[in-house]
């Protein structure tokens, strides 16, 4: 069907083109907001009729003549309607639908996949702080940054998952302290954790249970492997070098579970502290200075982000020499930028809206070719968690929140992706734990992997090990019915529903995609008995859910959610 959409595309821009010359590169279908009105509606002769000074309604008349004429439509349409002030509602004929079977069998895990495109995108996701176990904040953001970066490959892009550890700055002190009164055998609650005279932040320690156990590793001198490099503690409780690197190293090991657990896989991470290392932050002051965008006041480096758009100019070195958190994030994306990365997306909370502008500024200031806008965001909201009809609020593990780990434990890491999924990133979502578990059509991801193991179940029912390939060729005619009709066109509409949530950075849009789909299959599955005795009537039909089955499990592979064929 999507060869069909082309060809009756190019007709379209033909006749167009003959009433307005450079019309035809407009030509569009759009699909009807209510079924019954046709499988395509076009709007051109109401776009058209005031430049040419015609009534819209006899353009359309003249416009549906001359489509009824073309070799096009006279093969693959039923009829055009003239609707409202100039509408054109189309009906497809059956065999222009039944295409999209044989295109989905021909094209099998690769249908929706468009060419490659020869550029490249770097998604930055998680990037979580080396400071505790992943928690659900963090479990929605991997879930969003993966599932948008399977959305870039299927459009052609080539792909690259980056982590960013911010292990550097004062949340890295607050943890080698908080390890190190553990190793000495304090715990919270005691007098000196929060009245520590050297540390004024001491209020703010990590007092979750996984702080002793990095304690208890460091003082068995265990080794730990972070970044494919071994970092072995030596247990001198005094010696807070070695404190600060196991315990970042022990915790980005633990980090890498969670994803491991949560079937995630990235191609780079990216240590904060190599900016610092590598000079590109006192680099990226110095050009920053150089170039005329920076001033002195009250003892501090400020940046003149005003002059791009920010509310106020920012602080980038403080009194006491340090910087401020935003300008080794404007070093980082300029080394983004001269890794030859054109376009890129992070993926972040909320709670870092502020910084997309002071970064944008600090990289239009650096002027080194990057463009306004560079990089783009997808900010996400927090995840409360309910469980028995009460929301959870934190982890014995952790202490103060719900690790990502424990959601997989309860539930599945199916479920939490698609759950977390579910929703735009920028509203607000409780994952009910409940639900999650439930095998009812209640539960999303039960009700969308349901539709494809009954496939399976019935593919098995015709051959117990059935080969898909065997229907690629067959007759498609019998499937004339209004239900298997509505299935078709829904199979059509995936590859366009990727680009435009590729282009939106919006997987929420597969979960709806999927769930309407395992709808249109089970109201099909209600109406017609596949497995019938007509040999003919058997085989397309056949065709046409293993074609249903091959789309669920596509776009549950864009959601890195599997697609089981037994439940």
């Amino acid at each position: 069907m999507l060869s069909v959409k082309q060809e009756l595309l190019a007709a379209l821009a033909g006749e167009l083109e003959k009433l307005s010359p450079g019309a035809g590169a407009r030509a569009a279908f759009e699909n009807p907001k209510v079924a019954a009105h046709g499988d395509f509606a076009c709007t051109a002769a109401m776009q058209l009729a005031k430049p040419l000074q015609q009534n819209p309604r006899a353009l359309g008349e003249q416009l549906k003549a001359a489509l009824e004429a073309t070799p096009a439509f006279g093969q693959w349409v039923q009829a055009i309607e003239i609707a409202g002030p100039g509408f054109l509602n189309i009906r497809l004929k059956p065999a222009a639908k039944q295409q999209i079977v044989s295109e989905v069998l021909a094209q099998g895990a690769r249908f929706g996949f468009q060419g490659d495109r020869g550029e490249k995108v770097l998604v930055e996701f998680v990037s979580a702080n080396p400071t505790g176990p992943l928690h659900v904040g963090h479990g929605r953001q991997a879930a969003i940054g993966d599932a948008i970066s399977n959305l870039y490959a299927t459009q052609g892009w080539r792909v690259h998952r980056e982590f960013y550890y911010n292990d550097a700055g004062v949340q890295i002190d607050t943890l080698t302290k908080s390890t190190q009164l553990r190793a000495k055998g304090f715990k919270p609650g005691d007098a000196c954790w929060p009245t520590d005279a050297d540390n004024p932040l001491a209020k703010n320690f990590y007092n979750g249970d996984y702080i002793a156990d990095i304690a208890q590793a460091f003082l068995n001198k265990e080794t730990v492997k972070a970044d494919d490099r071994e970092f072995s503690a030596n247990g001198d409780v005094e010696d807070y070098d070695n404190i600060r690197q196991f315990a970042v190293a022990y915790l980005r090991n633990e980090q890498d579970k969670d994803l491991q657990a949560f079937n995630l896989k990235f191609d780079q991470y990216y240590l904060e502290s190599s900016l610092y290392a590598n000079g590109h932050v006192d680099a990226t002051v110095q050009r920053l200075v150089a170039n005329g965008k920076t001033y002195e006041q009250d003892g501090a480096l400020w940046l003149k982000s005003t002059d791009y758009g920010d509310d106020k100019d920012r602080v980038m070195r403080k009194q006491d020499g340090t910087y401020t958190y935003f300008v080794p994030d404007v070093a980082y994306h300029i080394q983004k930028w001269q890794r030859g990365f054109a376009k890129v997306v992070n993926i972040q909370g909320t709670d870092h809206h502020g910084t997309i502008a002071r970064v944008r500024a600090g990289l239009q200031a650096a002027q080194v070719g990057i463009p306004q806008g560079y990089p783009d965001y997808v900010l996400h909201t927090m995840v409360r968690v309910v469980k028995n009809g009460e929301e959870v609020k934190i982890s014995k593990r952790a202490g103060s929140y719900v690790t990502l780990r424990d959601l997989i434990e309860w539930t599945s890491k199916d479920a939490v992706r698609f759950f977390l999924l579910s929703r735009k990133p920028d509203t607000e979502y409780t994952f009910d734990v409940d639900l999650a578990v439930a095998q009812n059509n209640d539960n999303p991801v039960y009700y969308v992997q349901y539709a494809h193991a009954r496939i399976c179940s019935v593919l098995r029912g015709w051959r117990e090990s059935y080969d898909v390939a065997e229907l690629r060729d067959v007759d498609l005619a019998a499937l004339d019915g209004p239900q298997a009709q509505a299935l078709m066109l829904l199979l059509a509409k995936y590859p366009e529903m990727l680009t435009a949530a590729a282009q939106g950075n919006a997987p929420h849009d597969v979960t709806f995609y999927l769930r309407d789909l395992a709808a249109a299959y089970h109201s099909y599955y209600d109406a017609e008995r596949i497995l019938v005795d007509d040999e003919r009537v058997k085989r397309a039909r056949l065709a046409l859910v293993a074609a249903t089955a091959q789309v669920l499990h596509n776009g549950l592979a864009v959601l890195g959610v599997s697609a089981p064929a037994r439940m």
